[in-house]
């Protein structure tokens, strides 16, 4: 059946059985190697590649069975999946750029984006420049005649800071720059930047996407004019199968099972995140809430023109950093941990974790300020979230 007539949580459930045996679980292809019967050897050498079992680096059909169903998910013409969301960025830009050219992104990203933008990306001769991604007028005059791509995320990590992508794409597309976007903290579920232009999406799989954090995982979707119907395939080959950042089958069937429930967990922690987020927005020890579901978010806008719901995601501002962490340690129901997107409500501090080794200057120029806290809002009862909180505040 065609899945563009479904609503997005049956298309998340929905994906064609597997032809040989139906099953509506689809396998796992634990091979490392497959056979060249038949004419399968004539065929590669034709020329034939996905329509062939080769190599599991080169793809498997596990990880071609969730690239299938992100593309769908995503609204995308094609999708390529990684082993991890860093890798899905890299692959991304390496594919797009080469030395000598320009990159104009958000000064706040996630930490080890941040750090592969600031020194990282320059070993190889390209250029970045830092602007406020919210604020067109900076992004146009950041532009020059070697600019190739604009990057940003839907919700910056950790500030959960909004751009306007329709004037963001508009700008950049004049030019004939690619837009590239990081859809980690929204996930399609809550935000699809290709129905606002946007060329390329990236994704850390292990999120929302894989929901469990069981798995790691990374995905790359492609719909745009700017690029070659055929670029996505073309990163697989001469990019991510030389650079050796594939998706194992097993992470794949992980990541392909996590995105059925993806729809229904998130519309939980959606609704999660914007109660706690209410919550803290009114207790005294909390100095100020950062959460595009509120009036009070300078992107509030934005967000409601760009979201289906405001996310799950959330940081807010205590007096210090000891205090955050007091704070954190005190949590029972809550995990304090480094990652995001699962089923558990976790936390962390941005300033002394993940941007750690980020200058303070720099962190603070990103507005990860001392004492922020950072919430990714899991499907535990709303009720006790607020009760574990409000006893760790204090």
């Amino acid at each position: 059946m065609s899945s563009k007539k479904l609503d997005f949580a049956s298309q998340a459930v929905f994906y064609e059985p597997e032809p040989e045996s139906q099953s509506i679980s689809y396998p796992i292809y634990m091979s490392a190697n497959f056979q060249y019967g038949g004419d399968i050897y004539d065929q590669i050498v034709a020329g034939a590649r996905k329509e062939v079992n080769i190599y599991s680096r080169c793809g498997n059909p596990t990880e071609y069975k969730f690239e299938e169903h992100v593309e769908r998910l995503t609204g995308a013409d094609g999708c390529l999946a990684t082993a991890s969301g860093m890798a899905a960025i890299s692959h991304a830009l390496f594919g797009i750029l080469k030395a000598g050219d320009h990159i104009v992104t958000d000064i706040t990203t996630y930490s080890s984006t941040h750090e592969f933008f600031d020194h990282r990306i320059g070993d190889f001769g390209i250029t970045v420049s830092f602007v406020d991604t919210t604020d067109p007028v900076q992004v146009e005059r950041a532009f020059n005649d070697r600019t190739k791509v604009l990057y940003f995320e839907a919700l910056a990590n950790p500030t959960m800071k909004v751009p306007p992508m329709k004037a963001l794409v508009e700008l950049a597309h004049q030019r004939g720059i690619v837009v590239v976007c990081d859809n980690t903290f929204a996930s399609p579920a809550v935000c699809q930047p290709h129905a606002f232009g946007v060329d390329v999406v990236v994704e850390s799989a292990t999120k929302f996407i894989g929901g469990h954090n069981d798995a790691v995982g990374g995905v790359i979707t492609q719909r745009s004019d700017l690029l070659p119907a055929d670029w996505l395939e073309d990163v697989r080959w001469n990019t991510l199968n030389k650079l050796g950042g594939a998706l194992s089958p097993f992470n794949a069937w992980l990541l392909l099972r996590g995105a059925q429930t993806l729809a229904l967990r998130v519309e939980k922690q959606c609704a999660n995140a914007a109660a706690l987020a209410r919550y803290l927005e009114t207790h005294p020890k909390v100095k100020r809430v950062f959460y595009p579901g509120l009036e009070s978010h300078p992107n509030h806008e934005n967000a409601k023109a760009q979201l289906r719901n405001f996310g799950a995601m959330l940081s807010f501002q205590v007096e210090n950093e000891d205090y955050g962490v007091q704070v954190l340690k005190r949590l029972q129901l809550c995990c304090f941990a480094a990652s995001l997107g699962g089923l558990r409500t976790t936390t962390q501090l941005p300033g002394t974790m993940a941007f750690l080794d980020i200058p303070s200057q720099e962190r603070e120029a990103m507005g990860i300020v001392d004492g922020l806290v950072r919430f990714s809002v899991g499907i535990e009862h709303v009720d006790d979230i607020i009760s574990d909180v409000a006893q760790a505040l204090g």
